[in-house]
């Protein structure tokens, strides 16, 4: 069953690292955006029962639960998986029940580091201690269905520190944690800087990529001994914890996106609404493109670990290419990712795109 998504682009603080259409907007715009987007829900038309919603951002922990439960309840159905997006430090006992009583079943924690010098690096407030009193507020309320994120590459960063970050996500028996390998393009304050040879936001602390690979390969390890194993390129999960929501995206299943900058598939045709929150509320209307399935699949289900299989002819050569170059292999009909693939996949997708 297809899933739904609602934009929140509204935080706190704009982190360093964050390339996102997000950012420090002025407060007085949220009731009308949370308005707009609940009037966006409620104008359509559902052919289908949403199985699963993911609220992202942007800080939608920040809604009020007085306003959340409104934009919510405009969806139809009876959900087996929401989730929301929460950056640690300002959760509280009676936000998690309240979350709860909205719906809301799972919380991806925006942690990124347990190492506080990091943290601050990068305009994060919170502490490993913090994250811990949080996590345990909500299994209190309910929500045991919770993800970690992390990041490698962020500046001075060392292989004590990973290692330290990995001990607490072992620690807090997280049933998932998202792994992500840090981003340097223009769309973040950092990556400009570092563009620039910068010496902003510890621009210059920034690991090499060899060491960012370590990182990445060290947590593919620690989590697999503690029982979370990879499912796709950046996540991992205990057995059946994995993201029912995210998932559709990598298996090119429809789902519907409501505010800001939110994305849309019906299977055949994808469209995106206006980035920025004033083009939004003007109504401003996006446009359909049609998608390319068999480039889609590979590009998308080549994410995940177990592969994709089916007759991929179309890319033949590419794919060869590829498998001698150690970054593709195949069994049988199945075609997957090697491990050092894995590190290098944005040049293999680039062959499909």
């Amino acid at each position: 069953m297809p899933g739904v998504y609602i934009s929140y682009p509204f935080c706190a603080q704009k982190c360093t690292y964050c390339n996102f259409a997000s950012g420090v907007f002025p407060l007085a715009l949220e009731p009308g955006y949370l308005e707009a987007v609940r009037n966006e829900i409620r104008n359509t038309a559902w052919a289908w029962t949403p199985e699963t919603i993911y609220l992202g951002g942007g800080t939608p922990s920040l809604i009020e639960p007085g306003a959340l439960s409104p934009v919510l309840s405009a969806i139809p159905g009876d959900w087996q998986e929401a989730t929301m997006e929460a950056a640690p430090g300002g959760m509280t006992s009676e936000k998690a029940i309240a979350w709860r009583r909205a719906g809301i079943n799972r919380v991806s924690l925006g942690v990124q580091s347990f190492n506080t010098r990091e943290l601050a690096r990068t305009g994060r407030k919170h502490t490993a201690e913090v994250v811990k009193h949080e996590i345990a507020m909500l299994r209190a309320a309910g929500i045991g269905n919770f993800n970690i994120d992390l990041i490698a590459g962020l500046p001075g960063q060392t292989l004590e520190s990973w290692n330290h970050s990995l001990d607490w996500v072992v620690s807090l028996n997280a049933p998932h944690v998202s792994v992500y390998m840090l981003e340097v393009d223009e769309d973040s304050r950092l990556g400009a800087e570092v563009m620039a040879f910068g010496k902003r936001y510890g621009a210059p602390d920034i690991p090499s990529d060899d060491m960012i690979a370590d990182f990445y390969e060290i947590a593919v390890g620690r989590l697999a001994h503690a029982g979370i194993a990879r499912y796709e390129i950046s996540n991992f999960a205990r057995p059946g914890f994995e993201s029912r929501h995210n998932l559709k995206y990598w298996r090119r299943e429809s789902y519907l996106g409501f505010g800001a900058d939110a994305h849309s598939f019906d299977g055949v045709s994808r469209w995106q609404n206006p980035e920025s929150i004033d083009d939004y509320l003007r109504g401003s209307k996006p446009e359909r493109t049609p998608a390319d399935p068999t480039a889609e699949r590979l590009f998308l289900g080549l994410r995940l670990t177990k592969g994709i299989a089916g007759d991929w002819s179309p890319f033949q050569s590419a794919i060869e290419r590829r498998i001698k170059d150690g970054l593709l292999e195949t069994d049988g009909n199945v075609l997957r990712l090697t491990s050092r693939g894995v590190l290098l996949s944005n040049e293999v997708f680039a062959e499909f795109v």
